[in-house]
């Protein structure tokens, strides 16, 4: 498992009976997490949270004992990213794609040249941020203009308001589809894509339909030279290994290189284990 074990402000504490108890920088939250199907005993500190998330029966959830701020920051490194308690338990941020952010950057770094990444599904910028302070110029793209609107503070807040980032409010197929049209060309691409939603006309999207797909359309849209592509998903019962073989396919089969996959996690301070948060499969050009 890849796990991120580089954060200082966010902490995972505890797991147990379907929640996890997390520090985010001074502020602790309990957070519901269908991966923690173990039922240990909970310490006394659980019960101290500053929030809780709560599902309904009737759907949706709601924070309760909310004792936050609307909004506070955290740091990664150099990087700096705005923490608001939302709908439907998130965050602003998921501390597990830390891991890709680091692979991704000692990459761009070690390129030796100017990188030009598109960040499809991009959410609210955690990798574009990281591939920016590395060097890259990033196209980040997200359908949802709230995401990116907060994508551009992030940048801002890390000292990277006025670095190479081109933001687009678009749905990432069709804007995909525009840029082959117009010929414009990435060396890097990433790529975290829903398990479910609907598209600007109304089409149902489901991951495990629809990636091959994206994936083949967007490699379309790789340089000559191409970095990498990193695909992550968090849909439950797509396995790394399923999206390897589609890079492999659709990628390393055209420019070579080699495919990697497993799952992604974060480490829990309190069993030493690691929690598994999601699935990545990452081609580079290296062998």
């Amino acid at each position: 498992m890849w796990a991120a074990v580089n954060w200082k402000d966010y902490e995972l504490l505890d797991t147990s009976d379907g929640e996890r108890f997390e520090r985010w920088g001074n502020y602790t939250l309990v957070r519901p997490d269908p991966q923690v199907i173990w039922k240990n005993a909970k310490s006394l500190s659980w019960k101290g949270a500053d929030a809780s998330y709560s599902r309904s029966k009737k759907g949706g959830g709601a924070w309760s004992e909310n004792s936050l701020p609307e909004e506070w920051n955290i740091g990664y490194g150099d990087l700096r990213f705005i923490i608001r308690p939302m709908g439907f338990k998130h965050t602003g941020l998921f501390p597990e794609q830390a891991v890709n952010w680091d692979w991704a950057s000692e990459l761009i770094r070690g390129a030796g040249r100017k990188i030009k990444l598109l960040n499809l599904f991009a959410y609210t910028g955690g990798a574009t941020v990281s591939a920016a302070m590395a060097g890259a110029s990033v196209c980040h793209v997200d359908a949802a203009k709230g995401m990116v609107a907060q994508a551009k503070q992030n940048a801002a807040i890390s000292g990277l308001a006025e670095a190479p980032i081109r933001y687009i409010v678009d749905d990432c197929r069709k804007f995909v589809e525009r840029e082959i049209r117009r010929g414009n060309r990435y060396d890097a691409i990433i790529m975290d894509p829903p398990s479910y939603g609907r598209g600007p006309s109304g089409e149902v999207w489901k991951l495990e339909e629809n990636i091959d797909d994206l994936i083949a359309l967007t490699a379309r849209v790789l340089s000559d030279d191409p970095l990498f592509f990193l695909v992550n998903s968090y849909t439950t019962g797509l396995s790394p290994s399923a999206m390897g073989y589609i890079l492999s396919y659709r990628v390393k089969g055209r420019f070579g290189g080699r495919v990697d996959s497993d799952e992604i996690g974060l480490p829990v301070t309190s069993s030493g284990a690691v929690l598994p948060c999601g699935s990545s499969a990452r081609w580079t050009a290296m062998k």
